[in-house]
């Protein structure tokens, strides 16, 4: 019998943990705020921003948001970047990504302050997580951490396979369970004979970007499983990476989609922008 893993009640556990810290912070005349810049119209970009707003509402975070025409250049872009990196009320600032094809994001994600990195995907943080001396790392991989703490999902000494090798999910993915002891294998487009790779792992972690890509026959019985794809099947219904249906079946622990992994997001997020504010106030 699997143990489903409920996403939205780990994430409400770490945001009323920050929620609690924040208040503690506002008591003591500390306010905590976090830049959110949103360039052009993308819909799913809007949705998330709306979230973030959400989010940061609720843990009582002060949140400022830079909307900015598609057409705005990338030297304008860094340059509000420069100015809230100067701006010491700022504790954490992101750029929603994808920005317009005419911005390159690595130099929008290199211009942000390492220590207002909160989405961990600066070149200096992603070094400082790889050598294990890191306060911000990227908020979904650090998401599964947490919801694999939260259920004692051991990973020291597992056999941890990851599919995707992103700079979002994949490799800070495989750097987290490696900080942890777990003996981890990446795996990508270009490798050979998967699913005997798959069906080996203890933990695996899907990050692919497939409906469903996941079969029954790719998962070891009794492994735990985790399911980062946000996907829309043929009738448009919103899956994950893994056919869960079918795999559930095999499996210690599962994560659904929607409901699993999602929601750790933009609570990690929250987390993220909390340790960035105190780190800034102890300097």
């Amino acid at each position: 019998m699997y143990n489903l893993i409920d996403g939205k009640l780990v994430s409400a556990y770490i945001k009323d943990t920050v929620k609690e810290k924040t208040a503690e912070l506002k008591a003591a005349g500390k306010e905590i705020t976090l830049a959110v810049i949103i360039v052009g119209d993308d819909p799913a970009s809007r949705v998330y921003v709306n979230n973030k707003k959400k989010a940061c509402e609720y843990v009582g975070f002060r949140s400022l948001e830079y909307a900015l025409p598609a057409e705005t250049t990338e030297d304008e872009l860094i340059s509000l970047i420069e100015k809230l990196n100067n701006d010491s009320s700022v504790n954490g600032i992101l750029c929603q990504l994808p920005v317009p094809a005419h911005i390159n994001d690595e130099k929008v994600i290199d211009a942000i302050s390492p220590e207002k990195d909160v989405d961990g995907f600066s070149k200096i943080n992603v070094g400082k997580l790889w050598v294990g001396d890191y306060d911000l790392a990227a908020c979904t991989p650090m998401g599964v951490m947490e919801l694999l703490r939260y259920y004692n999902i051991e990973i020291s000494g597992k056999n941890c396979v990851i599919i995707g090798r992103s700079n979002i999910v994949g490799k800070p993915m495989a750097a987290l369970l490696l900080e942890e002891n777990g003996t981890v294998t990446v795996c990508h487009s270009r490798t050979k004979n998967l699913a005997e790779v798959t069906s080996k792992a203890d933990i695996l972690v899907a990050a692919v970007g497939r409906a469903g890509f996941v079969t029954a026959d790719m998962v070891k019985e009794g492994a735990v499983v985790i399911d980062v794809g946000i996907n829309r099947n043929a009738s448009g219904k919103l899956c994950g990476d893994v056919d869960f249906e079918k795999v559930k079946e095999k499996v210690s622990y599962i994560t659904p989609v929607p409901g699993g992994c999602g929601p750790m997001t933009i609570a990690l997020l929250m987390k993220n922008t909390l340790i960035a504010a105190e780190k800034q106030s102890n300097k």
